[in-house]
C-alpha cells in the first residue's frame, strides 16, 4: 500500500474527492489517500507541499505558478477546475463602501502572502487602474480571519470565493461590492517532485479515479441538494455555481496555459520574470 497525503480547501469544489475515498476507490488501487483540510488556502498549501506535509495539492493556478517560479519543487499535472474562480469583493455590512471604486487606498484582508485572497486583490487593483505599490495588505490566516479583521475594523475588505461567502452577506456579517473572476482556470493538481519520482503509476491512477468521477459529478441525482445541505448553502446558489463550474475529465496541462498565466502574472506586477513551462510541467499522460 502507498501512502500519499493531499490537500485542498473545505469547500464544494472538492466534493468529488470526498466521494472517491467515501467509496474507497484509492485503497482499491493500493493507495492510502488522505486528505487535509487547508482552510487557509492555497499559501498554506503552497507551505505545505515544500515542507513534505502534504504529497498532492488542489491548489489555485495562480498560487502554485508564483510559487514554483520561488522555488517550490513541484509541478502541475493537469486543471481540476476548468473554470474561472469568481472572488467576491466584501466589506463589513455596515461599512459605507457601496462600489469597489470606493475601496481605491483602503486596507485589504489576505490570507497570507501568496496566496489567492492577495494575488486576486493585486488583479482587481490592476482591473481597477489603481497604484499597486501602494496596496495595503493585512495577513488574517483565513476565512474567519477576514471575519474579524473586518468586524473589528482591521481591515476594510477582503476577497473570497463568491459562493462560499455567499451565506456571510445573507446574514448580514458582509456586504459584496462587487466582484472580479480569474482570468484563467482556477484550481490545478499540484505534486511533489519527489513523489513524481518514486511513485509516478499511482499518481496516475489518483488522476483516473478523480477524472472519471468529475465526468459525471453534475449529473449525480440531486447533488444540488447534497451540497446545499453540507456547506449549508441557499440551493438556488448551488445550482447556480454548479451551471458556472465544469471540472477536468482528464486533459493535460499545456504549455500555453502556463505561458498565457505567466503573461498575465507579469502584466499584474505579481511576478518579475517568467520561467521556461518545462519547470512547471509534468505530463502524466504520455
Amino acid at each position: 500500500m502507498t501512502n500519499l497525503k493531499i490537500g485542498g480547501v473545505p469547500e464544494h469544489f472538492n466534493y468529488p474527492w470526498y466521494l472517491t475515498l467515501k467509496n474507497k476507490e484509492y485503497t482499491q488501487e493500493g493507495i492510502n489517500l488522505r486528505w487535509k483540510d487547508f482552510p487557509g488556502g492555497t499559501g498554506d498549501m503552497c507551505k505545505a507541499l515544500r515542507s513534505g506535509d502534504v504529497d498532492i495539492a488542489v491548489v489555485l493556478t495562480e498560487g502554485i505558478i508564483k510559487d514554483i517560479i520561488n522555488g517550490n519543487p513541484s509541478k502541475i499535472l493537469q486543471t481540476y477546475v476548468e473554470t474561472p474562480l469568481i472572488w467576491g469583493i466584501h466589506t463589513h455590512a455596515s461599512a459605507p463602501f457601496e462600489n469597489i471604486s470606493d475601496l481605491e487606498g483602503k486596507r485589504i484582508a489576505i490570507s497570507r502572502y501568496g496566496s489567492g485572497s492577495h494575488l486576486m486583490a493585486i488583479v482587481n487593483a490592476y482591473n481597477q487602474g489603481w497604484d499597486l505599490s501602494s496596496l495595503d495588505f493585512r495577513v488574517v490566516k483565513n476565512l474567519e480571519g477576514g471575519i474579524h479583521a473586518l468586524q473589528n475594523d482591521e481591515a476594510d475588505y477582503f476577497m473570497w470565493e463568491h459562493f462560499t461567502t455567499k451565506p456571510l452577506v445573507d446574514q448580514g456579517i458582509f456586504k459584496r461590492v462587487g466582484d472580479c473572476p480569474t482570468p484563467w482556470s482556477c484550481f490545478v493538481v499540484a505534486v511533489r517532485d519527489e513523489i513524481l519520482e518514486q511513485h509516478p503509476e499511482e499518481i496516475k491512477k489518483v488522476l483516473n479515479i478523480i477524472n472519471y468521477q468529475n465526468k459525471s459529478f453534475k449529473s449525480i441525482p440531486n447533488i444540488d441538494q447534497t451540497l446545499s445541505k453540507r456547506y449549508e448553502q441557499q440551493l438556488e446558489d448551488i445550482q447556480k455555481w454548479l451551471q458556472l463550474t465544469d471540472w477536468n475529465h482528464g486533459n493535460p496541462i499545456s504549455e500555453q496555459f502556463i505561458s498565457d498565466v505567466q503573461n498575465k502574472l507579469l502584466e499584474f506586477n505579481v511576478i518579475n520574470a517568467k520561467k521556461g513551462v518545462n519547470e512547471f510541467i509534468k505530463n502524466m499522460y504520455i
